[in-house]
């Protein structure tokens, strides 16, 4: 896999979404909010599709919106089908997510990226649009939100889940592959330590308080789950994010602990994918392809105690019920 990186800084550079439309419950985008017509397609290694599996799940949107498991190990054509049978999506008919992209603009030439929400009868890629992705799962779908669904990204704290998730997004999502994929010894300082400066912060704000925003389950914790719950199996060795392990972050570690416990999340991360992507995929950084058989994920399961400090989970509504059959991942420790 190779390394988008400044050949001048050795910073690693993201591509941006190119494929940003939206999916609105007025059909003004041109793509209207219909139970059935799209197909969210994820890797559960990845932390940005991770964000999506979390969100329809809270939301109780299984039934509206069908998704695909790409397998975690890409080749050179990127994200594929080889879970299923014939190694081909049984929805969408594809082999490659890139059917989907090159459908949507034959001449696209750019990365493959998940998460990507395609439209069934054309075959065509609506959006990679990630961080607008969940956020329009909570706010467009609300015709076909589950009784009970917790409102996500509620009106009156929008200002402060915006600002909490720019600083966690820089300093905390991306600076841990820009410190792992840094080519440059500065750039890799660079991201080490704006990732530890963030992580203090964070800490001192979750030690008095349940959750990041308010006292509810918000986008903003989603945002922040999706790194952490990948922090000790793969950033802090496989990234060198290795100040501390998260096991050896007390107020953050119960924080994840005290979410991965709550239905919606911790029941759609799957370890297994998580190494074996990242350990194998990243043959620069791990040219053996060895996958570590740690750390104990039994830790997992572990008491919090984060109860004491108050907080409603889900708000006035209700967890969600256990993930459909075919969903629903086998036991890990």
């Amino acid at each position: 896999m190779a390394i988008p990186t400044d050949p001048d800084t050795g910073e690693f550079v993201r591509a941006a979404n190119h494929f940003d439309a939206r999916i609105t419950a007025d059909g003004s985008s041109g793509w209207p909010v219909e139970p059935g017509r799209y197909r969210l397609v994820v890797s559960r290694a990845c932390p940005w599709a991770s964000r999506g599996l979390i969100v329809r799940r809270l939301l109780g949107l299984e039934p509206a919106v069908s998704v695909a498991v790409a397998d975690p190990i890409q080749d050179e054509k990127s994200w594929r089908f080889t879970l299923d049978p014939g190694d081909v999506d049984p929805v969408l008919g594809i082999k490659y997510l890139a059917q989907a992209y090159h459908a949507a603009e034959p001449d696209y030439t750019g990365g493959i990226s998940v998460p990507a929400v395609v439209d069934v009868p054309s075959g065509k890629l609506v959006t990679n649009d990630y961080p607008q992705i969940t956020l329009d799962l909570a706010t467009e779908w609300t015709a076909y939100h589950r009784e009970g669904a917790p409102r996500l990204y509620p009106e009156h704290l929008r200002d402060e889940i915006d600002e909490v998730n720019r600083g966690v997004h820089a300093d905390v999502n991306a600076a841990v592959y820009e410190a792992g994929f840094a080519a440059k010894q500065s750039a890799y300082d660079d991201a080490y330590r704006r990732l530890f400066a963030k992580l203090d912060e964070l800490s001192a704000r979750l030690e008095h308080q349940r959750y990041l925003v308010g006292d509810t389950i918000t986008e903003a914790d989603i945002r922040l789950f999706t790194t952490l719950v990948r922090f000790d199996a793969v950033y802090h060795g496989h990234f060198k994010c290795n100040r501390h392990k998260l096991t050896e972050l007390p107020v953050l570690w119960a924080y994840a602990r005290d979410l991965f416990q709550t239905p919606g999340f911790g029941d759609t991360v799957d370890f297994d994918h998580i190494k074996s992507h990242y350990y194998q995929v990243h043959e620069n950084i791990n040219p053996t392809r060895i996958v570590p058989n740690g750390p104990v994920l039994s830790e997992w399961a572990r008491s919090h105690g984060r109860e004491e400090l108050g907080g409603r989970p889900f708000g006035e509504g209700t967890p969600p019920g256990p993930p459909p059959p075919e969903e629903t991942l086998p036991a890990q420790w």
